[in-house]
């Protein structure tokens, strides 16, 4: 994932013409290793725009997502294999303390400790179907372009060093096994511009001048751990600097491989490509995620558009011809949302989406981090729900991680929002699964507020502070859910946009029942129907009302 401070200010590339056949790209990626598999869809946007959402997909609004690899090992959190190397910072300090200067100590290193000694997927996967995940995401390569998998292009993967072990065959098993589908989040393709900071050196102190160890390459391993691999396959720095690479915050700007960023070669994008698609022929994933603007390398190379290609014909063929995959992208423009799920990361558009999209977001950061954990600075279950409600009200899905230790554990505090979220779930998970948005999204100060997204997404706190005013909608048949995002202290609530006045609900109203209660008494008049709450609270965050 991405740095909210970074890539929130960042001006980012968006394609000019979305409909039309793809243009001629300046980096053709080459498939003499993995041929793009052939079928209905061709790299075009023309072709990929025949899409359909698949109904599984709209039906399940709630996946859950182990944002998890050797970049939660010292729990400096966000983008660490990054940060370590910007002289001062958080993970900079962090690093130098436990392991010693990136010149000599670098992010190659701290790979053996990643030992994933107390992860159990099958445990994990259980309880998170068990909180009422509907599908299951794990990460298959981060910027810090380390393969989680028994890579054939990456020799830098989790079965060659670190837990010695194919971390997404032994995820794949456990959400075959639980019945979740399965997804797997592809970010390396920024690796290119990312570990510019590895070639970077202390600009004061002891270590002034000494270069950081992104330069390093195979010959320098003599007699090291690593002997026999070469650095520049994990941090692909033997390139030119970006312009501004030394401005820190650049790289965001820099995002869509524009305003100087320095352009990868073919061999970097194919070799990307290529460990995609052996991914895909291993572990048939029902979900791809994409952290990047549009596509892989879009608009520069065609790699992004090929492996889009190559998914759905793919996905098409191991499921007799029909198409039941999802593939999501960024900041996409017109057009391009008929041929991917659009994905905005850590927000929300303010109105319902003519088609299914998803929000990701974390109840902490991306990366475990232990500042977080100090500071109690988790989202809680009731952070989580409102979220989730005001995303499915506009016919959006949420994908929510869960930081996990570099042992493969959460920590009590996250355990605590993850009961607590499953308690509330488990009452009230009929308002939010198989529905669809009703004729309003909602009704209350925010929903009635200009509440623009900034660049991937990273609007949602604005939802964060949401009362007894602000109330959300979705509908099942004849049926309308009514979420009120806090608690009425005045024992009762008035739902403006079912008054008969309104407009909105033609039919008569005959029942009102508070999940995880039972039938309450109402009155529907012409400015509101009015709901009388029963006295004590049946659970501690959200009350849900069923309107037949």
């Amino acid at each position: 994932m991405t740095i909210k401070g970074v890539l929130a200010t960042a001006v980012l590339m968006a394609a000019a013409t979305t409909a039309a056949v793809a243009a001629d790209f300046e980096i053709e990626v080459s498939e003499a290793d993995e041929p793009m598999m052939k079928g209905a869809f061709e790299p075009t946007w023309e072709s990929l725009m025949q899409y359909e959402v698949p109904e599984w997909f709209k039906d399940a609004k709630f996946g859950i997502w182990a944002h998890w690899g050797p970049q939660c090992v010292e729990g400096s959190g966000d983008w660490m294999a990054r940060g370590l190397y910007v002289e001062g910072s958080h993970a900079y300090k962090t690093h130098v303390e436990k392991y010693g200067h990136p010149s000599e100590y670098g992010f190659k290193d701290v790979l053996p400790d990643f030992k994933a000694e107390r992860w159990n997927p099958d445990s994990l996967v259980a309880l998170y179907k068990e909180i009422g995940a509907q599908y299951f995401f794990v990460l298959g390569n981060h910027h810090d372009n380390f393969d989680l998998w028994d890579s054939r292009y990456q020799p830098w993967n989790s079965v060659n060093m670190g837990p010695k072990r194919d971390i997404l065959a032994e995820w794949e098993r456990a959400a075959r096994k639980y019945g979740l589908p399965f997804g797997i989040s592809f970010h390396a393709d920024h690796a290119w511009t990312w570990y510019e900071t590895s070639r970077r050196y202390d600009t004061s102190g002891p270590k002034m001048g000494v270069t950081y160890d992104g330069a390093m390459t195979k010959e320098d391993g003599k007699g090291k751990w690593w002997e026999g691999y070469d650095p520049q396959d994990l941090y692909a720095q033997n390139h030119p600097l970006s312009a501004g690479s030394w401005a820190t915050d650049m790289v965001g700007r820099q995002w869509g491989w524009q305003n100087g960023a320095a352009l990868p070669t073919k061999e970097f994008c194919t070799n990307f490509y290529n460990r995609t698609l052996d991914a895909i022929k291993r572990y048939n994933p029902d979900l791809i995620y994409f952290d990047c603007t549009v596509l892989p390398f879009y608009p520069v190379s065609d790699a992004g558009m090929k492996i889009a290609a190559h998914f759905y014909n793919h996905n098409m063929a191991t499921h007799d011809g029909r198409l039941e995959a999802v593939l999501f992208g960024k900041i996409l423009e017109g057009d391009q949302k008929k041929a991917l799920v659009w994905d905005v990361e850590r927000g929300a558009p303010n109105s319902i989406s003519e088609r299914p999209w998803q929000s990701c977001s974390c109840i902490g950061g991306w990366h475990y981090n232990t500042s977080i954990y100090e500071n109690n600075g988790y989202k809680s279950a009731g952070d989580v729900v409102r979220l989730l409600v005001d995303v499915v009200s506009k016919n959006g899905n949420m994908l929510l991680s869960v930081p996990l230790r570099g042992d493969g554990t959460f920590d009590e505090k996250e355990a605590r929002v993850l009961n607590d979220l499953k308690a509330w779930m488990k009452d009230n998970g009929e308002a939010i699964f198989g529905t669809r948005p009703w004729r309003v999204f909602g009704e209350g100060p925010i929903a009635e507020s200009v509440i623009k997204i900034n660049a991937q997404g990273f609007n949602e706190g604005a939802y964060s502070n949401a009362g007894a005013e602000d109330i959300r909608f979705t509908q099942k048949g004849k049926t309308v859910y009514a979420t009120v995002l806090a608690w009425p202290e005045s024992g009762q609530v008035t739902i403006k946009s079912l008054g008969k006045d309104a407009g909105l609900h033609p039919r008569k109203i005959k029942h009102v029942e508070l999940l995880g209660h039972g039938p309450v008494r109402f009155t529907h008049r012409a400015e509101g129907l009015t709901i009388e709450l029963p006295e004590g609270r049946c659970n501690d965050i959200a009350p849900v009302f069923k309107i037949r």
